[in-house]
């Protein structure tokens, strides 16, 4: 399967030296057991690049965050001009109109904060915008990968855009996991048994010994 380097971005605990050297580790061990297997790598980053689509989304995306970015300075001048116009007129105020002024500068301060997170939050609506806008893209690029993975006979293909390497896409034949797990004495694939034993029938015997 292809892994969309952008939009998954989406969350691993590993920091990035860690898993440069984990996939770097991987690659070593992957070209020691076989040299039958084929490694490529591509850049995302040339790609996007040359792709008129995604000039048209950027622009799209800096546009709106452009807006977004006004509105938010103008929500945090307003908190600042009503701070100032108390500071002046404190001396004057009866406490409870301190207390009614005060109650609207710390009611704007909150809209303000909220309106700044709903927009450029972890999940807000600046990473919806992008999410949305790059999936056509990244669909392209996944699907133009897949034609070059089976027209080359790649086993493994990288993206060099990132900070370390990005694994794109693997051949599931090499897909371990189901091993690391019996190692562990964890909860095994069903079909875990039968794929040991087709595997196992396909190796070569070694001959015996006198």
């Amino acid at each position: 399967m292809v892994v969309r380097p952008l939009l998954s971005l989406l969350v691993n605990n590993l920091d990035r030296t860690m898993r440069f050297w984990i996939t770097f580790l991987g690659i070593l061990l992957f070209a020691s057991t076989s040299f039958a297997q084929k490694f490529g790598y591509v850049d995302t980053e040339f790609i996007t690049s040359k792709m008129p689509d995604y000039a048209k989304v950027q622009q799209q995306i800096d546009q709106n965050t452009k807006t977004w970015l006004s509105e938010v300075e103008k929500k945090k001048e307003e908190v600042e001009k009503l701070e100032k116009e108390y500071k002046l007129e404190e001396l004057l105020l009866t406490e409870d109109l301190k207390q009614q002024r005060l109650a609207t500068i710390q009611a704007k301060s909150k809209e303000a904060k909220a309106f700044e997170n709903q927009v450029f939050g972890a999940e807000g609506e600046l990473f919806k915008l992008k999410q949305a806008a790059y999936k056509s893209i990244l669909d392209q690029i996944s699907k133009a990968i897949e034609k070059v993975v089976r027209a080359k006979r790649l086993d493994f293909i990288f993206d060099k855009a990132n900070d370390g390497l990005v694994l794109l896409y693997t051949n599931p034949v090499h897909d371990y996991s189901d091993y690391v797990l019996e190692e562990l004495g964890l909860e095994l694939d069903p079909n875990l048994v039968e794929k040991t034993k087709k595997q196992e029938a396909q190796e070569p015997k070694s001959p015996k010994k006198n």
